[in-house]
């Protein structure tokens, strides 16, 4: 079996560039964890497949985020937002998914 690929595709780390250009600017967003996550993933470096879990569990439990004000304003953007950004926006949502389903498949 082919080893699968865990680096991040140039839309997760410009999501990721993004979140943590919004976060110095407004300073708020993320927990430290995020900014870590957001460092990794604006470096593109090759993740575990225990971090591609973590993305895809961090997502399920923040999908709510996207309800609040201002989400998605890169004007005057919400905490959640910039948290979003900074594992990846939708580009590493919907990366994270598709990954732990190639891996859950070769398990």
């Amino acid at each position: 079996m082919a080893e699968i690929d865990l680096t991040p595709t140039k839309a997760v780390v410009d999501a990721a560039k993004r979140g943590l250009k919004l976060r110095e600017e407004f300073g708020r967003g993320g927990t430290e964890v995020g900014l870590a996550r957001g460092r990794e993933l604006a470096e593109r470096r090759k993740l575990t497949p225990e971090t591609v879990k973590k993305m895809r569990a961090y997502f399920a439990r923040h999908e709510v985020d996207k309800k609040a004000e201002n989400f998605g304003d890169d004007e005057k953007p919400s905490a959640g937002y910039i948290a979003w950004l900074l594992w990846g926006g939708e580009p590493g949502r919907t990366w994270a998914e598709r990954q732990m389903e190639r891996l859950e498949a070769s398990d």
